[in-house]
């Protein structure tokens, strides 16, 4: 009988031991506003809506300011070490795995380099935005074929606010 309840305890220890071996699960890195630049555009990257990042097999991650610079990225760069990609909830902020997104392609949308491209945690969301907005929804395979066109005015003008935003901190 001892034996018994030995074999079982060590094979609940075995079972625990062997799972607890298996690949870690990647998590996006907090964003930090003071610091933080996009790897594509070297804007600063705020920690909202339009923040993306990749995170590499080593454990390095790169942050993006809007979801076409990321793409530029991912297209320079490939995807070969890449653990895991990282897209906010347009409504939420929540971090989501980058396949798992839900996209809307608006070009009304004000996105950091005005690629007009925002992400939704479930597809439902998504449908509700554009029912309220304009635009179409994408899936990730969708995605992956989307041409990225940029608005150019768009684009000028959030450059501009966003340097109006920084003047006079060059020396801090």
């Amino acid at each position: 009988m001892r034996s018994i309840k030995s074999i079982m305890s060590f094979s609940i220890i075995l079972m625990f031991l062997l799972s607890s071996c298996g690949k870690k699960e990647v998590q996006p890195v907090a964003i930090n506003e003071e610091t933080d630049t996009c790897e594509v555009c070297n804007m600063a990257v705020a920690d909202n809506e339009f923040a993306t990042q990749v995170v590499m097999e080593n454990g390095k991650s790169y942050v993006f300011d809007d979801i076409g610079c990321m793409f530029v990225w991912l297209d320079e760069n490939g995807d070969e070490d890449v653990a895991a990609s990282f897209v906010r909830d347009f409504d939420t902020k929540e971090w989501i795995e980058l396949e798992e997104a839900t996209y809307v392609y608006d070009e009304t949308v004000k996105t950091p380099m005005a690629y007009n491209v925002i992400s939704f945690k479930d597809a439902e969301d998504a449908q509700t935005y554009l029912d309220e907005n304009q635009g179409a929804v994408l899936t990730y395979d969708q995605l992956l074929e989307h041409t990225w066109p940029v608005n150019e005015e768009m684009k000028q003008m959030n450059m501009e606010h966003n340097h109006e935003g920084h003047e006079g901190h060059e020396d801090e």
